[in-house]
């Protein structure tokens, strides 16, 4: 998948700012600290897959950030990248054009680090003693996290974007039955104990869904909706969607992940643009 910046912005209609609970931690955030997070609410790079443009995942990533440094309580500016009306702005953190960037005090200068999961590594190795431990301090158990961190973006995350961008029915079950597929082997790999992936411990494989479930409402809206069981209604799969329940609800009332979100409104029209 090719990340290239356009030439010139055609969403000067997408707000631009961050709102609700997200803009009360940004404007907290707005102060001079060494580590600096380039982000933005929604940052509209172009993402070349074949035939078109469609704009994807740097809001989410940027969340997977953000929710790490709230957790962990580091001392961070926030600097919005407008992309909405500057694509030009995406180029400041990086040449890249990518985000979220963090700079990182270094002795011969700031320096930058993309690419969310890596600086979320980075992030919990230098504030280790920040709590919480985001991966488990057992070893086995912390490369448990790292194969479940990149199933999430290797497996969920293409396969939630081949849901919302499929088109016509065929297309829209095959997409359906993937993407709760791959939902349904994430589960199964949960503690049973819950209400988190290890259990009582919030850690990465929980931070690297976390933005994408909060977002699944989206396609209640767009694509007659997920279509998971109601309790008592799962049949064999009761036990899994039961365990979901529980999961997405531990996750959306941890103030990291509910106060980096923005209001539900301003979504719609960049997913909108997504389909098509």
């Amino acid at each position: 998948m090719a990340v290239t910046l356009g030439p010139s912005s055609p969403d000067a209609d997408i707000h631009p700012i961050a709102t609700g609970p997200a803009k009360e931690i940004v404007e907290k955030h707005s102060s001079e600290q060494p580590f600096k997070l380039y982000a933005g609410w929604f940052c509209p790079g172009i993402l070349t897959m074949g035939v078109g443009s469609i704009f994807l995942n740097f809001q989410v990533d940027v969340q997977k950030t953000w929710i790490v440094l709230e957790e962990k309580q580091i001392p961070y500016q926030y600097i919005e990248v407008n992309a909405p009306l500057d694509p030009s702005s995406l180029l400041s953190p990086n040449p890249r054009g990518a985000i979220p960037t963090l700079y990182c005090p270094q002795p011969d200068g700031s320096k930058p680090l993309y690419e969310s999961n890596i600086i979320n590594e980075y992030l919990e190795d230098v504030f280790s003693s920040h709590q919480p431990h985001l991966f488990p301090l057992d070893p086995y158990k912390k490369a448990r996290a790292k194969i479940w961190v990149d199933f999430v973006t290797s497996r969920i995350i293409p396969s939630f974007n081949r849901f919302l961008q499929a088109q016509g029915e065929g297309e829209i079950a095959k997409a359906h039955n993937e993407f709760l597929g791959h939902l349904k082997e994430f589960i199964d790999a949960m503690d049973s104990s819950g209400p988190y992936f290890f259990g009582e411990d919030f850690t990465m494989p929980d931070v690297a869904l976390a933005p994408w479930a909060m977002r699944l409402w989206l396609l209640d809206h767009l694509k007659g909706g997920l279509r998971i069981p109601e309790p008592g209604e799962g049949g064999e799969d009761e036990q899994i969607w039961e365990r979901w329940r529980e999961w997405v609800d531990a996750v959306g009332s941890r103030n990291s992940v509910a106060n980096t979100l923005s209001e539900k409104e301003y979504y719609l029209p960049i997913y909108k643009k997504i389909i098509g």
